[in-house]
């Protein structure tokens, strides 16, 4: 049966995301799909996805094409670069594993069942002994090469944020960060943290409703509603210096500094905040484990290692914070909480002329609405 929808493309799926409409047909060009780009196009609710490259990773058991699977959300693969040519907003029609566009074949690739996905999920899990190895490797020798994070002083930005002695909560828009920031909403409402997002974290920041204090990162993937909401914005910096995003930042009239660091935006920020003085630091949504960089792409996280060494003492990461506990209101604790309520309320009318007139009146006109 084929299946016809409206195209939407791009070659990063972060980017696509967020045009995205329900019942459109998604167009990237994503090697291993990892679960937060997985969910992204669940909850946008395409109809369907065709990868120029292959949805799973030879490196790793990636869930993100299982959790599509499991969406009934199909996905066509390793279409190669020619279904990206095809123009924003066509309608394209898709049968088999054939890609059409105004009845003329622009690709053919393999389509993909849950068979399929869990037999090469299986094979990657085989192989992952040997990755984490060369993973391993890769960290240390980084670590070596990166170690004046820890030893030396950073070039830290002067800021008219005041960080010293307050919280400092971290936002990246990684794996269940929504579901992890509304666990915290308390914790910011009474704390009141240096709110600082991470690229893309300064919109997660907003979807909540906050103002991100800072926004940090490469500036790839935040909106520029974000820059403009953010009260300073901190450009991350290759260690010469170079600094791409700033170009885009001042294109906008924003004003930012930078910040030269090796590493990934994220560690500039612990690091920032650290440097800073802050006397706590939480992080959401952040890349902490092997299988995070896997995701990611990247060979090693050897700056990761050497800034949790550093700042370890005051972090607290709130990854996953969101499914240690699942409380739920119970009818017996309710009853409790309007009894104790009432004892006060009972004595108050004990003791009040008026309050007994006010609630026989009340008691009146209650059974007068009931026909009493």
């Amino acid at each position: 049966m084929a299946i016809k929808g409206r195209a939407r493309v791009d070659r990063r799926t972060k980017n696509l995301i967020r045009r995205l409409q329900p019942n459109e047909v998604a167009i990237i060009s994503h090697s291993g799909i990892d679960k937060l780009a997985a969910q992204g196009l669940i909850n946008a609710k395409c109809k369907l996805v065709l990868n120029a490259q292959e949805s799973l990773s030879l490196n790793y058991p990636n869930e993100g094409p299982l959790m599509l699977i499991k969406a009934g959300i199909p996905i066509i693969d390793r279409l190669g670069p020619a279904v990206l040519q095809i123009p924003e907003g066509s309608e394209v029609e898709v049968s088999g594993a054939s890609v059409y566009l105004n009845g003329g074949l622009v690709a053919h690739g393999e389509k993909l069942d849950i068979d399929r996905i869990l037999a090469g999920m299986a094979a990657a899990k085989s192989r992952l002994g040997d990755v984490l190895r060369q993973f391993i490797d890769n960290t240390l020798s980084y670590a070596r090469s990166e170690v004046g994070l820890v030893t030396e002083p950073i070039p830290v930005p002067p800021l008219k944020t005041k960080m010293q002695g307050r919280h400092a909560l971290i936002v990246v828009r990684g794996v269940d960060y929504k579901e992890d920031l509304q666990a915290i909403r308390s914790y910011i409402r009474e704390l009141r943290p240096v709110l600082i997002g991470v690229d893309g974290g300064a919109d997660a920041l907003r979807e909540f409703g906050y103002r991100p204090e800072i926004v940090i990162g490469d500036m790839d993937s935040v909106s520029d509603e974000a820059l403009f909401e953010a009260k300073e914005v901190v450009v991350h910096a290759y260690p010469n210096g170079e600094a791409p995003g700033l170009k885009r930042v001042k294109e906008l009239g924003v004003e930012a500094v930078t910040l030269p660091l090796p590493g990934t935006s994220e560690d500039a920020a612990m690091l920032l905040a650290y440097e800073k003085g802050a006397s706590l630091i939480v992080a959401v949504g952040t890349h902490s484990n092997v299988v995070d960089f896997l995701e990611k792409g990247r060979q090693g996280m050897g700056s990761t290692f050497l800034v949790r060494l550093k700042v370890g003492s005051i972090l607290i990461d709130a990854k996953g914070v969101s499914r240690l506990y699942h409380g739920r209101v119970r009818v017996r604790y309710l009853a409790q909480v309007v009894a104790a309520a009432l004892i006060p309320i009972g004595a108050v009318a004990a003791i009040s002329p008026s309050i007994r007139q006010l609630l026989k009146l009340l008691f009146l006109q209650f059974r007068m609405a009931l026909g009493l």
